[in-house]
Protein backbone atom coordinates (compact mmCIF):
# COMPACT_ATOMS: atom_id res chain seq x y z
CA UNK A 1 0.00 0.00 0.00
CA UNK A 2 1.39 3.65 -0.67
CA UNK A 3 0.28 6.93 -1.65
CA UNK A 4 -0.11 9.17 -4.79
CA UNK A 5 2.33 11.68 -3.73
CA UNK A 6 4.03 12.49 -7.14
CA UNK A 7 3.22 13.33 -10.96
CA UNK A 8 4.29 9.64 -11.87
CA UNK A 9 2.32 8.22 -9.19
CA UNK A 10 -0.76 10.63 -10.52
CA UNK A 11 0.00 9.37 -14.16
CA UNK A 12 -0.55 6.13 -13.15
CA UNK A 13 -3.38 6.46 -10.85
CA UNK A 14 -5.39 8.02 -13.54
CA UNK A 15 -4.29 5.41 -15.82
CA UNK A 16 -5.25 2.71 -13.60
CA UNK A 17 -9.14 4.11 -13.05
CA UNK A 18 -9.82 5.02 -16.53
CA UNK A 19 -8.87 1.41 -17.72
CA UNK A 20 -10.62 0.00 -14.78
CA UNK A 21 -14.12 -1.37 -15.02
CA UNK A 22 -15.62 -0.12 -11.99
CA UNK A 23 -13.85 3.26 -12.63
CA UNK A 24 -15.67 6.47 -11.33
CA UNK A 25 -15.56 10.00 -12.35
CA UNK A 26 -16.06 11.40 -8.45
CA UNK A 27 -12.73 9.28 -7.66
CA UNK A 28 -9.98 11.11 -9.95
CA UNK A 29 -7.83 13.91 -9.53
CA UNK A 30 -9.77 15.95 -11.76
CA UNK A 31 -13.07 16.29 -9.20
CA UNK A 32 -10.63 16.64 -6.62
CA UNK A 33 -9.86 19.73 -8.31
CA UNK A 34 -13.33 20.64 -8.55
CA UNK A 35 -13.57 20.10 -4.15
CA UNK A 36 -10.47 22.12 -3.12
CA UNK A 37 -10.18 24.34 -1.79
CA UNK A 38 -13.10 22.77 1.09
CA UNK A 39 -11.75 19.41 0.51
CA UNK A 40 -7.92 18.04 0.38
CA UNK A 41 -7.39 15.05 -1.57
CA UNK A 42 -5.72 12.06 -0.70
CA UNK A 43 -5.31 8.19 -2.79
CA UNK A 44 -4.35 5.34 -1.32
CA UNK A 45 -2.95 2.67 -3.49
CA UNK A 46 -2.95 -1.09 -3.20
CA UNK A 47 -0.54 -3.13 -5.06
CA UNK A 48 0.81 -6.31 -5.98
CA UNK A 49 4.15 -8.01 -5.05
CA UNK A 50 5.75 -6.50 -8.35
CA UNK A 51 4.06 -2.81 -7.11
CA UNK A 52 1.44 -2.86 -10.02
CA UNK A 53 -1.71 -0.61 -9.07
CA UNK A 54 -4.46 -3.42 -8.25
CA UNK A 55 -6.98 -0.86 -6.26
CA UNK A 56 -7.43 2.81 -5.49
CA UNK A 57 -9.48 4.67 -2.61
CA UNK A 58 -9.48 8.66 -3.55
CA UNK A 59 -10.40 9.95 -0.20
CA UNK A 60 -11.70 13.96 0.71
CA UNK A 61 -10.64 15.30 3.78
CA UNK A 62 -12.70 18.49 5.45
CA UNK A 63 -12.39 19.72 9.10
CA UNK A 64 -15.33 20.67 10.47
CA UNK A 65 -16.25 23.51 12.45
CA UNK A 66 -16.18 21.64 16.40
CA UNK A 67 -15.82 18.31 15.81
CA UNK A 68 -12.76 17.96 13.26
CA UNK A 69 -11.56 16.46 10.12
CA UNK A 70 -14.11 14.08 8.48
CA UNK A 71 -12.56 12.00 5.47
CA UNK A 72 -15.05 10.70 2.26
CA UNK A 73 -14.50 8.93 -0.70
CA UNK A 74 -17.48 9.16 -3.12
CA UNK A 75 -18.15 5.76 -5.31
CA UNK A 76 -14.93 4.33 -4.18
CA UNK A 77 -13.21 1.98 -3.59
CA UNK A 78 -11.71 0.66 -7.32
CA UNK A 79 -10.26 -2.64 -7.37
CA UNK A 80 -12.24 -6.30 -7.13
CA UNK A 81 -14.32 -5.59 -3.76
CA UNK A 82 -14.74 -9.04 -3.36
CA UNK A 83 -10.92 -9.29 -2.59
CA UNK A 84 -10.25 -8.72 0.95
CA UNK A 85 -6.59 -8.39 0.89
CA UNK A 86 -6.88 -5.69 -1.62
CA UNK A 87 -9.35 -3.81 0.51
CA UNK A 88 -7.53 -4.83 3.67
CA UNK A 89 -4.45 -2.72 1.86
CA UNK A 90 -7.15 0.15 0.75
CA UNK A 91 -8.41 0.21 4.56
CA UNK A 92 -5.22 0.06 6.41
CA UNK A 93 -4.42 3.07 3.90
CA UNK A 94 -7.19 4.87 5.70
CA UNK A 95 -6.59 4.50 8.77
CA UNK A 96 -2.90 5.52 8.32
CA UNK A 97 -4.45 8.81 7.28
CA UNK A 98 -6.79 9.33 10.07
CA UNK A 99 -3.72 8.93 12.08
CA UNK A 100 -2.81 11.88 9.96
CA UNK A 101 -4.90 14.26 9.89
CA UNK A 102 -7.12 12.98 13.74
CA UNK A 103 -9.65 12.52 11.67
CA UNK A 104 -13.25 11.14 13.44
CA UNK A 105 -14.73 9.20 10.58
CA UNK A 106 -14.49 7.59 7.09
CA UNK A 107 -17.44 7.52 4.97
CA UNK A 108 -17.72 5.93 1.37
CA UNK A 109 -20.90 5.59 -0.55
CA UNK A 110 -19.48 3.03 -3.10
CA UNK A 111 -21.67 2.59 -6.71
CA UNK A 112 -22.19 -1.21 -5.17
CA UNK A 113 -25.18 -3.34 -5.70
CA UNK A 114 -27.45 -3.27 -2.52
CA UNK A 115 -27.87 -7.18 -2.57
CA UNK A 116 -23.70 -7.95 -2.93
CA UNK A 117 -23.62 -10.18 0.37
CA UNK A 118 -20.05 -11.00 -0.64
CA UNK A 119 -18.70 -7.56 -0.50
CA UNK A 120 -21.07 -6.95 2.49
CA UNK A 121 -19.13 -9.53 4.32
CA UNK A 122 -15.56 -8.68 3.34
CA UNK A 123 -16.62 -4.78 4.70
CA UNK A 124 -18.32 -5.74 8.00
CA UNK A 125 -15.31 -8.16 8.32
CA UNK A 126 -12.89 -5.20 7.92
CA UNK A 127 -14.93 -3.05 10.56
CA UNK A 128 -16.75 -1.02 8.27
CA UNK A 129 -20.18 -0.59 9.51
CA UNK A 130 -23.29 -0.18 6.62
CA UNK A 131 -25.70 1.94 6.92
CA UNK A 132 -28.70 0.64 5.24
CA UNK A 133 -31.21 3.10 5.57
CA UNK A 134 -31.95 5.71 2.97
CA UNK A 135 -34.44 6.52 1.09
CA UNK A 136 -34.53 9.94 -0.15
CA UNK A 137 -31.75 12.30 -1.71
CA UNK A 138 -31.93 14.51 1.49
CA UNK A 139 -30.16 11.22 3.25
CA UNK A 140 -27.06 10.69 1.99
CA UNK A 141 -24.46 12.61 0.01
CA UNK A 142 -24.90 10.55 -3.52
CA UNK A 143 -28.17 9.09 -4.64
CA UNK A 144 -28.37 5.38 -3.40
CA UNK A 145 -31.05 4.54 -6.00
CA UNK A 146 -29.99 5.48 -9.73
CA UNK A 147 -30.95 4.67 -13.35
CA UNK A 148 -28.58 2.68 -15.47
CA UNK A 149 -28.58 2.08 -19.02
CA UNK A 150 -26.64 -1.17 -20.24
CA UNK A 151 -25.00 0.47 -23.47
CA UNK A 152 -22.42 -2.17 -24.10
CA UNK A 153 -21.93 -3.25 -27.54
CA UNK A 154 -25.45 -1.77 -28.83
CA UNK A 155 -26.01 0.40 -31.41
CA UNK A 156 -28.16 3.70 -31.53
CA UNK A 157 -31.12 1.71 -33.13
CA UNK A 158 -30.92 -1.17 -30.31
CA UNK A 159 -30.45 1.29 -27.33
CA UNK A 160 -33.88 3.25 -28.89
CA UNK A 161 -35.90 0.05 -29.24
CA UNK A 162 -35.67 -0.36 -25.72
CA UNK A 163 -37.26 3.16 -25.46
CA UNK A 164 -40.92 3.25 -24.45
CA UNK A 165 -42.66 3.99 -27.52
CA UNK A 166 -44.04 7.48 -26.33
CA UNK A 167 -39.96 8.51 -25.77
CA UNK A 168 -39.54 7.85 -29.04
CA UNK A 169 -42.21 10.05 -30.17
CA UNK A 170 -41.07 12.41 -27.54
CA UNK A 171 -37.31 12.98 -29.22
CA UNK A 172 -39.26 12.93 -32.92
CA UNK A 173 -41.35 15.75 -32.14
CA UNK A 174 -38.73 18.13 -30.53
CA UNK A 175 -36.57 17.63 -33.66
CA UNK A 176 -39.72 17.97 -35.65
CA UNK A 177 -41.24 21.33 -33.88
CA UNK A 178 -37.61 22.72 -34.29
CA UNK A 179 -35.34 22.41 -30.99
CA UNK A 180 -31.90 22.24 -31.95
CA UNK A 181 -29.37 20.50 -29.89
CA UNK A 182 -25.62 22.23 -29.80
CA UNK A 183 -22.66 21.84 -27.48
CA UNK A 184 -21.59 25.10 -25.82
CA UNK A 185 -18.93 26.81 -24.39
CA UNK A 186 -17.65 28.07 -21.04
CA UNK A 187 -19.31 31.25 -22.08
CA UNK A 188 -22.86 29.19 -22.83
CA UNK A 189 -22.52 28.08 -18.80
CA UNK A 190 -24.21 31.63 -17.97
CA UNK A 191 -27.34 30.99 -19.83
CA UNK A 192 -26.93 27.02 -18.26
CA UNK A 193 -27.16 28.70 -14.82
CA UNK A 194 -30.00 31.04 -15.72
CA UNK A 195 -32.56 28.32 -16.86
CA UNK A 196 -30.91 25.88 -13.61
CA UNK A 197 -31.87 28.68 -11.18
CA UNK A 198 -35.06 28.70 -12.80
CA UNK A 199 -35.36 25.11 -12.09
CA UNK A 200 -33.86 25.21 -8.91
CA UNK A 201 -37.09 28.00 -8.37
CA UNK A 202 -39.45 25.57 -9.67
CA UNK A 203 -38.56 22.51 -8.34
CA UNK A 204 -37.35 23.10 -4.98
CA UNK A 205 -33.45 22.48 -5.09
CA UNK A 206 -30.61 24.91 -4.19
CA UNK A 207 -28.74 25.86 -7.27
CA UNK A 208 -24.77 26.16 -6.87
CA UNK A 209 -23.21 28.70 -8.08
CA UNK A 210 -22.05 29.94 -11.68
CA UNK A 211 -18.24 29.94 -10.53
CA UNK A 212 -18.79 26.17 -9.36
CA UNK A 213 -19.49 24.79 -12.69
CA UNK A 214 -17.04 27.26 -14.21
CA UNK A 215 -14.12 25.18 -12.44
CA UNK A 216 -15.91 21.91 -13.68
CA UNK A 217 -15.81 23.41 -17.04
CA UNK A 218 -12.22 24.72 -15.86
CA UNK A 219 -11.13 21.03 -14.74
CA UNK A 220 -12.84 18.55 -16.32
CA UNK A 221 -14.08 20.15 -20.31
CA UNK A 222 -13.69 19.53 -23.23
CA UNK A 223 -12.58 15.15 -22.49
CA UNK A 224 -14.24 14.84 -19.27
CA UNK A 225 -17.37 17.09 -19.10
CA UNK A 226 -19.70 18.42 -21.89
CA UNK A 227 -22.66 21.24 -22.28
CA UNK A 228 -25.46 20.66 -24.18
CA UNK A 229 -27.89 23.35 -24.15
CA UNK A 230 -31.61 23.34 -26.76
CA UNK A 231 -32.08 26.31 -28.58
CA UNK A 232 -35.92 27.01 -30.15
CA UNK A 233 -35.66 29.65 -32.34
CA UNK A 234 -32.52 30.97 -31.66
CA UNK A 235 -33.29 31.29 -27.48
CA UNK A 236 -31.93 28.48 -25.52
CA UNK A 237 -34.55 26.51 -23.61
CA UNK A 238 -32.80 23.31 -21.91
CA UNK A 239 -29.63 22.50 -21.32
CA UNK A 240 -27.46 19.10 -19.89
CA UNK A 241 -24.13 18.77 -18.40
CA UNK A 242 -22.72 15.17 -19.21
CA UNK A 243 -19.34 13.55 -17.46
CA UNK A 244 -17.47 11.13 -19.23
CA UNK A 245 -14.51 8.98 -18.19
CA UNK A 246 -13.57 5.70 -18.43
CA UNK A 247 -16.39 2.91 -19.12
CA UNK A 248 -19.15 5.24 -18.50
CA UNK A 249 -21.14 8.27 -19.37
CA UNK A 250 -23.31 10.21 -16.13
CA UNK A 251 -26.05 12.53 -16.88
CA UNK A 252 -25.20 14.97 -14.14
CA UNK A 253 -26.79 18.11 -13.75
CA UNK A 254 -29.90 19.01 -16.27
CA UNK A 255 -31.79 22.25 -16.25
CA UNK A 256 -35.20 23.45 -18.56
CA UNK A 257 -36.86 26.55 -18.73
CA UNK A 258 -40.61 27.24 -17.81
CA UNK A 259 -41.10 28.23 -21.34
CA UNK A 260 -41.54 25.48 -24.51
CA UNK A 261 -41.89 22.64 -22.55
CA UNK A 262 -44.16 21.23 -24.53
CA UNK A 263 -41.87 20.90 -26.96
CA UNK A 264 -39.41 18.30 -25.31
CA UNK A 265 -36.62 19.21 -25.54
CA UNK A 266 -35.10 17.19 -22.42
CA UNK A 267 -35.91 14.07 -24.47
CA UNK A 268 -33.73 15.13 -27.37
CA UNK A 269 -31.03 16.32 -25.36
CA UNK A 270 -31.02 12.49 -22.94
CA UNK A 271 -30.89 11.02 -26.64
CA UNK A 272 -28.06 13.04 -27.82
CA UNK A 273 -25.62 12.12 -24.78
CA UNK A 274 -27.04 8.46 -25.03
CA UNK A 275 -25.54 8.62 -28.46
CA UNK A 276 -22.31 10.19 -27.70
CA UNK A 277 -21.50 7.76 -24.89
CA UNK A 278 -22.37 5.20 -27.71
CA UNK A 279 -20.18 6.61 -29.71
CA UNK A 280 -17.61 6.37 -27.04
CA UNK A 281 -18.33 2.29 -26.71
CA UNK A 282 -19.07 2.80 -23.04
CA UNK A 283 -20.73 0.03 -21.27
CA UNK A 284 -23.13 2.23 -18.90
CA UNK A 285 -25.02 5.61 -19.42
CA UNK A 286 -25.77 6.61 -15.90
CA UNK A 287 -29.31 8.72 -15.52
CA UNK A 288 -27.88 9.31 -11.59
CA UNK A 289 -30.20 9.70 -8.75
CA UNK A 290 -33.54 9.17 -8.18
CA UNK A 291 -35.65 8.69 -4.89
CA UNK A 292 -36.24 5.31 -3.58
CA UNK A 293 -39.61 5.71 -2.47
CA UNK A 294 -41.87 4.64 -5.87
CA UNK A 295 -44.90 5.96 -5.35
CA UNK A 296 -46.98 7.96 -7.70
CA UNK A 297 -47.80 10.63 -4.83
CA UNK A 298 -44.25 11.39 -4.19
CA UNK A 299 -42.90 14.64 -5.75
CA UNK A 300 -39.95 13.44 -7.17
CA UNK A 301 -42.47 10.40 -8.83
CA UNK A 302 -42.02 12.74 -12.37
CA UNK A 303 -38.20 12.32 -12.21
CA UNK A 304 -38.71 8.58 -11.88
CA UNK A 305 -40.88 8.20 -14.59
CA UNK A 306 -38.99 9.98 -17.11
CA UNK A 307 -35.42 8.21 -16.35
CA UNK A 308 -37.47 5.13 -16.51
CA UNK A 309 -38.87 5.59 -19.95
CA UNK A 310 -35.46 5.26 -21.35
CA UNK A 311 -35.21 1.75 -21.01
CA UNK A 312 -32.45 2.06 -18.09
CA UNK A 313 -32.89 -0.45 -14.80
CA UNK A 314 -33.41 1.09 -11.21
CA UNK A 315 -30.49 0.11 -9.14
CA UNK A 316 -30.11 0.33 -5.87
CA UNK A 317 -27.06 0.62 -3.95
CA UNK A 318 -25.54 -0.29 -0.71
CA UNK A 319 -25.25 2.99 0.63
CA UNK A 320 -22.74 4.51 2.77
CA UNK A 321 -20.43 2.61 4.70
CA UNK A 322 -18.51 3.74 7.33
CA UNK A 323 -15.55 3.50 10.37
CA UNK A 324 -16.06 5.51 13.29
CA UNK A 325 -12.57 6.34 14.42
CA UNK A 326 -14.13 8.59 17.01
CA UNK A 327 -17.33 6.94 17.92
CA UNK A 328 -18.78 9.65 20.38
CA UNK A 329 -17.86 12.42 18.53
CA UNK A 330 -18.66 11.02 15.32
CA UNK A 331 -22.29 10.39 16.93
CA UNK A 332 -22.47 13.98 17.81
CA UNK A 333 -21.44 15.01 14.21
CA UNK A 334 -24.37 13.03 12.47
CA UNK A 335 -26.40 14.42 14.65
CA UNK A 336 -25.95 17.81 13.75
CA UNK A 337 -25.88 16.80 10.28
CA UNK A 338 -29.31 15.54 10.38
CA UNK A 339 -30.56 18.44 12.03
CA UNK A 340 -28.47 20.89 9.86
CA UNK A 341 -30.43 19.10 6.66
CA UNK A 342 -34.30 19.11 8.43
CA UNK A 343 -34.41 22.76 8.75
CA UNK A 344 -32.94 23.51 5.62
CA UNK A 345 -35.70 21.61 4.41
CA UNK A 346 -38.35 23.20 6.55
CA UNK A 347 -37.18 26.75 4.83
CA UNK A 348 -37.14 25.59 1.41
CA UNK A 349 -40.52 24.49 2.20
CA UNK A 350 -41.54 28.24 3.88
CA UNK A 351 -39.67 30.04 0.83
CA UNK A 352 -42.61 28.29 -1.54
Amino acid sequence: MRFVDDEESKNKYKKFLESHERCNFQQSLEWAEVKKPYWKPEVILAEDEDGNIIGSLCVLIRKMPIFGNIMYSSRGPVCDIHDISVMKQLTDGAKELAKKYKAIVLRIEPDILSDDETFRDVATNLGYKIKDDAKDFKDEIQPRYVFRLDIKDKTEEEVMAGFKQKWRYNIRLAAKKGVEIKEGTREDLKDFHKIMVETGKRDGFIIRPLEYFEKMYDELGPNHMKLLMAYYEGKPISGVIPIFYGNKTWYLYGASSNQHRNLMPNYLLQWEMIKMAIARKDDVYDFRGVSGVVDESHPQYGLYRFKQGFGATFTEFIGEIYIPYKPITYKLYRFSEKAFRTIRQIKRKLLK
